[in-house]
């Protein structure tokens, strides 16, 4: 299913970068660009990052480079 349809992210796309190591939502964001346009899927976007157990990894919580988070621009 597609997520997010401004940058044509699916489901399957979050569960990957999810196996692969991703653990955190601003990481995928900056992977991904899941959610940076217009926003509208944020709150899918990281309930598929949830489902795919994003934030559970061995790493998760170990001390990594802080992930700037993205900031959205509404278009005028």
């Amino acid at each position: 299913m597609i997520v997010c349809v401004c940058h044509r992210v699916s489901d399957r796309d979050i569960a990957r970068e999810t196996r692969e190591g991703c653990d955190s939502f601003e990481e995928l964001q900056q992977v991904l660009k899941v959610g940076t346009r217009c926003g509208q899927c944020l709150s899918h976007a990281r309930a598929a990052f949830d489902a795919a157990g994003g934030g559970c990894s061995p790493c998760a919580g170990m001390s990594r480079p802080t992930v700037a988070p993205v900031v959205l621009a509404r278009a005028a």
